[in-house]
């Protein structure tokens, strides 16, 4: 069971966010430059105050239960959003996109992202009010997309091949060149999309793509629609940030993968036995803490007996 929440704190943190989002684009980022390590560090720093903020807020309005779920799901949308991350790097190197125009492909496909997943969450939500047993169906798609991230998978990534372009270019005129950080530009009396829109269609698939194993698993730790959706929505938005600060440590974090794997993997289970075996929310958030510690930890000690073995 989880609390009523007004109409006016929805309206009220949907507007919050929009002056946030405005402010970032419209003020801190007005001019397209390359985004550098300390910048993006400041930035992720100031994108985590706000979360811990909130979370500091849900504490006092609502307890500490409904804190620690905000905060486990928090922790698990950021977590899984960095496997998004290395497929970002992957689509601005094959679409050669200048550093100075990514961050408004960022902020624009977070902008779409958060637009998903507000509609998946409401969508995931509704099914399980009304079909409770969907929640095994659930469990096991966790389970099953924990298993198969554990499995050695080949490293093949043929954008030029994919369906996403093929289906672009027959539906939109596209010139083959950029113009400046423009997503649309006139040629010749006809309106055009350049790369950059391209790539943005490509990074919003992405997300939709995570979207379908992240709902779950956070709808898994909470089926409170505040609590699910404001955890999201906090995790994406520093995402543009971590994606400047982690794009040149892409293979820091080895073992990462697998910690989510068994992260997923756990939620899947829990989800499965729910009718059965009610898990406390400590135990949860205990569980997720230290998998992803672990984790971690084991990719900095990895990387660094490579570091002196090398």
């Amino acid at each position: 069971m989880y609390h009523e929440t007004s109409l006016a704190v929805w309206v009220g943190f949907v507007i919050f966010i929009l002056l946030v989002l405005l402010l970032d684009l419209g003020v801190f980022h007005k001019k397209s430059h390359t985004v550098g390590f300390k910048e993006s560090i400041i930035w992720s720093g100031v994108w985590i105050a706000l979360a811990l903020a909130f979370a500091v807020v849900i504490l006092y309005w609502r307890g500490q239960e409904d804190f620690m779920l905000f905060l486990t799901g928090y922790v698990i949308e950021k977590s899984l959003s960095v496997d998004n991350l290395f497929v970002f790097l992957l689509i601005f190197g094959f679409f050669k996109i200048p550093n100075q125009y990514q961050h408004k492909v960022l902020f624009y496909g977070i902008l779409g992202a958060l637009i998903m997943r507000a509609f998946f969450i409401w969508a995931g939500i509704a099914i399980l009010t009304k079909f409770e047993w969907v929640i095994y169906i659930f469990g096991a798609f966790l389970l099953y997309s924990g298993v198969k991230m554990l499995m050695p998978q080949a490293e093949e990534h043929d954008l030029e091949k994919s369906w996403v372009i093929n289906w672009t270019k027959k539906i939109f005129p596209t010139t083959p060149h950029f113009h400046d950080d423009k997503f649309f530009v006139k040629l010749n009396g006809a309106w055009m999309i350049t790369p950059l829109f391209i790539t943005l269609i490509f990074v919003e698939f992405s997300d939709l793509v995570f979207a379908i194993d992240s709902i779950p698993a956070i709808i898994g730790i909470t089926n409170d629609p505040f609590l699910v959706f404001t955890s999201n929505v906090f995790a994406i938005l520093g995402l543009r940030s971590l994606y400047f600060a982690l794009k040149g440590f892409a293979d820091m974090f080895h073992y990462l993968k697998y910690g989510l794997a068994l992260i997923l993997m756990f939620i899947g289970v829990k989800m499965l036995i729910i009718h059965w075996f009610h898990m406390p929310v400590a135990v949860t958030m205990a569980v997720i803490f230290t998998v992803l510690l672990g984790s971690v930890l084991l990719s900095i000690w990895s990387n660094r007996k490579k570091e002196k073995n090398a």
